[in-house]
């Protein structure tokens, strides 16, 4: 029989460790999914601005009521404030990256969709480098782990696309 003390280490692993590689999963998952389900009903002659409104009718359906339950009871910040311009903001370019993303679905694969959106962190760790937002220490083994990571995960790309 275990202790008090060791379900609460284990229940501590499984929150640190399991649920973020399992959010993870179900994440790429859903991602490769939506790509493959995009390209199926392109096919059929579904339009790229169609699938989109749905795919953003499907998701206030399943996240407004979670945001209901488990939202906190915080008052929330006045009509005037410049958050509600950001949170539009950042719809916007979602809504629009989207849509670019289903129009390259239609003259590609939804393997290169699930390819490319898997080197986010390469490009990302690239750009830090060109705008001098990250310093290049050969000497430092996170330098190198990163530069490695980058240039696997272009180069495993390369190989899944070809």
């Amino acid at each position: 029989m275990r202790g008090p003390g060791e379900e609460t280490v284990a229940w501590r692993f499984f929150i640190r460790d399991v649920v973020p590689f399992a959010a993870m999963f179900a994440v790429e998952c859903t991602t490769v999914g939506s790509n493959t389900l995009y390209k199926a009903a392109s096919l059929k002659g579904l339009s790229f601005y169609v699938f989109v409104f749905y795919s953003y009718v499907v998701s206030t359906l399943l996240l407004l009521p979670l945001s209901l339950i488990f939202g906190r009871s915080r008052r929330l910040p006045s009509p005037k404030s410049p958050l509600f311009f950001k949170i539009f903001v950042l719809g916007l370019i979602g809504f629009m990256s989207q849509l670019a993303s289903c129009k390259g679905i239609e003259y590609s694969s939804p393997t290169l969709s699930s390819a490319i959106s898997n080197l986010t962190p390469a490009f990302t760790f690239t750009l830090a480098v060109m705008f001098r937002m990250e310093q290049i220490v050969l000497r430092s083994s996170a330098t190198r782990a990163k530069i490695i990571g980058a240039i696997l995960s272009i180069s495993g790309a390369l190989v899944v696309v070809l």
